[in-house]
């Protein structure tokens, strides 16, 4: 029983992190490979609060808020950007925050942050509330994409200058999408390193921003319920298949060039074009 909570926690982490992404990328079309820096911010933040003797819910919250703000202190450099400037810029994003950490000996510099403490819940109780995260997560995530902020975001997505030309704030949108998805990171940052209770910089580097980015490319860019398959898929494998850890670059690169060469549209498209053929084939459809 001990082990199904071990990975169910995990996954449920896993999938607050890559809707927070795909927020940003899959609804927006911002492009990050430096979101890992705001879940260590959320991871940070919420470790220090607690060890200070603050009750884990504050720790969370601010781990959320800080995320947040400090994402849109981002998103507010990189509006003059986009495309592969973007991806480079928040690339930069994540060293920057690494090479901070590392030197800052109260984090635990090189040595990671340890003895932080219990959030007060039982492995199963924490459990229920990461899944209880995660299943509001989602539900905003479905909300926010059939509403008329997940429309403009698909303009801004498709292309911003036609959405500028219709009078679109184009900048404004850019900066809630980047609020919303660092903050939703920095929330699964918190819950991390309160169920792991310890953190170091390096579960908060390049390889973590790649993982979470095939999660989202893998399940399908914008795609909902694909983000959350591929979530739980990818979260899961390492602690299956305990060598695949040595490799998760290698492998999350792979499936990052396959799905890109072959599937742009990720297990969603592929659910859809198979779900569009066998209307096609059944009786009475269009062959």
């Amino acid at each position: 029983m001990a082990y199904e909570v071990t990975l169910l926690t995990a996954m449920g982490i896993a999938v607050i992190f890559a809707l927070s992404l795909n927020l940003i990328t899959g609804f927006c079309g911002q492009i990050s490979l430096g979101h890992a820096a705001f879940y260590g911010i959320g991871a940070y933040c919420a470790a220090m609060i607690t060890k200070s003797g603050l009750p884990f819910p504050l720790a969370l919250a601010a781990g959320f808020l800080l995320a947040g703000m400090i994402g849109v202190v981002v998103g507010l450099a990189s509006l003059r950007v986009r495309h592969d400037f973007l991806a480079i810029t928040t690339m930069g994003v994540g060293f920057l925050f690494l090479g901070i950490v590392r030197q800052q000996d109260f984090l635990g510099g090189e040595m990671g942050l340890s003895g932080i403490p219990s959030s007060g819940l039982s492995k199963p109780a924490f459990m229920a509330l990461v899944l209880i995260i995660a299943a509001a997560v989602t539900a905003f995530s479905l909300y926010l994409k059939r509403s008329w902020m997940g429309y403009v975001f698909d303009s801004v997505a498709d292309d911003e200058d036609t959405a500028r030309m219709l009078g679109i704030d184009v900048a404004r949108y850019k900066l809630a999408a980047f609020a919303m998805g660092t903050a939703l990171a920095g929330l699964a940052g918190g819950l991390y390193a309160h169920n792991i209770r310890f953190i170091d910089p390096d579960s908060f580097g390049f390889v973590e921003s790649i993982t979470v980015l095939a999660m989202v490319v893998v399940g399908g860019i914008g795609s909902v319920w694909g983000v959350i398959l591929a979530a739980a898929v990818l979260s899961v494998l390492p602690l299956w298949l305990q060598f695949i850890s040595d490799y998760k670059l290698l492998l999350y690169g792979a499936l990052l060039f396959t799905v890109m060469r072959f599937s742009p549209n990720g297990m969603a498209g592929m659910v859809a074009a198979l779900t569009r053929r066998n209307k096609s084939t059944a009786p009475g459809g269009k062959a």
